[in-house]
């Protein structure tokens, strides 16, 4: 089943074609795990169906399903599909670059503090090649400090610069193309975490260099667990040397009737970072789940989750509740609230069916383009203890 997305965002005929489940619960919890499209979770049902008899799914079909994902992935980004290669999660993408990168000894790579740990712990387990990663500190707010990372960039053993587009605890989106201006000047590379960002934020690295990008589909995305990508710039593609090898990313090895013939030359796309097999089914489910994402339109998604955030934002004014994203145009699809006794407040919202999440002190919570005002609405209800 295939749900036409009309030009104006219709939430009810969304809500009740995808997200049906929605009318008990409110959820708001996709900065941890997006829920699945019914199409998403239809594909995955016949996928899975044609799998228990895989005369049904001939080889031509699982490749040219992988391609779509590879597609769809680079539209979602302004990249080219040559450009992207599948990833089973993001942390195996940020693991290519800080394997793959020509880094050595007395090079540092640059990290702010308090990021996740996926985009921290490849570049720490760089120290036995005499790599000394930095983790610069975030400002009072518990942000990243751009003016400190700019500065930082000015020396040259810095190699690397390592960002969440979108970070996790508290929605601060980076301005990525500054840090794309800098690295440009400097010669240091830079490598993003996408996770919390691609799905809620435009990102067109058309326009925007970046050097290599990694994604995770399971949560913005909406897609399921074992699905992501990895970007990796064009020109960089030669350059950077796979530390794991699977044996498709090797010219010739999709001709299945001469695999003997050993070639031993990397692809020359995105593709030598892949690793076999992939998750074919978990693939079928991003497609559907990334295309409705493009049918929506990801500028479209980024205003209407702010307006979702207006009825917390302005109770928080109204009772002096710290809030702990920005409000200004580095703020995100996720939006933080510290109230006193943040853990009680959690254990409210959950009694009330609003799932949430407790993250480094505050409630963070993160709608997508299936959540209403009303919901929001009802968030700030059950906080001021009348729900």
């Amino acid at each position: 089943m295939t749900t036409t997305v009309p030009s104006t965002l219709d939430l009810p005929a969304l809500r009740a074609a995808e997200f049906p489940w929605t009318e008990g619960t409110v959820y708001l919890n996709n900065a941890s795990i997006g829920p699945l499209p019914e199409r998403t979770r239809l594909a995955l049902e016949e996928f899975n169906r044609r799998r228990a008899a895989p005369y049904q799914l001939p080889d031509r079909e699982l490749f040219g399903l992988l391609a779509e994902s590879r597609r769809l992935a680079a539209r979602l980004i302004g990249a080219s599909a040559e450009e992207i290669g599948l990833t089973i999660n993001t942390g195996f993408g940020l693991s290519i670059a800080a394997r793959g990168l020509r880094l050595g000894a007395g090079d540092i790579v640059l990290v702010s503090d308090r990021e996740f740990p996926a985009n921290v712990y490849p570049w720490l387990r760089l120290a036995d090649s005499g790599v000394t990663t930095e983790l610069v500190p975030a400002t009072e707010q518990g942000w990243p400090d751009e003016e400190r990372l700019l500065e930082r960039l000015r020396d040259p053993r810095v190699r690397a610069l390592a960002v969440s587009l979108v970070q996790f605890s508290n929605g601060y989106l980076v301005d990525l193309d500054r840090l794309s201006a800098a690295t440009r000047e400097t010669g240091a590379w830079l490598v993003v975490d996408a996770i919390q960002g691609v799905g809620q934020v435009p990102v067109d690295l058309g326009r925007t260099q970046v050097d290599v990008l990694a994604c995770g589909g399971q949560k913005w995305l909406l897609s399921p667990w074992g699905s992501g990508f990895v970007y990796v710039r064009r020109e960089l593609i030669p350059s950077l040397d796979p530390a794991i090898t699977g044996w498709l990313a090797f010219e010739g090895t999709d001709d299945l009737t001469r695999l003997t013939q050993y070639d031993d030359t990397l692809r020359g796309d995105a593709r030598r970072f892949e690793l076999m097999t992939l998750p074919y089914q978990d693939f079928a489910g991003f497609n559907s789940s990334v295309s409705l994402l493009l049918e929506v339109g990801v500028e479209r998604i980024r205003e209407h989750l702010a307006t979702l955030h207006r009825p917390v934002l302005d109770w928080a004014d109204r009772t002096g509740t710290r809030v702990v994203s920005p409000r200004d145009h580095r703020g995100s699809g996720i939006v933080c609230l510290a109230p006193e006794e943040v853990a009680d407040a959690h254990r409210r919202l959950k009694a009330a069916r609003i799932v949430t999440s407790l993250r480094e002190g505050a409630i963070r919570l993160s709608p997508h383009l299936y959540n209403t005002v009303g919901e929001m609405e009802r968030v700030v209800a059950v906080l001021g203890g009348v729900g």
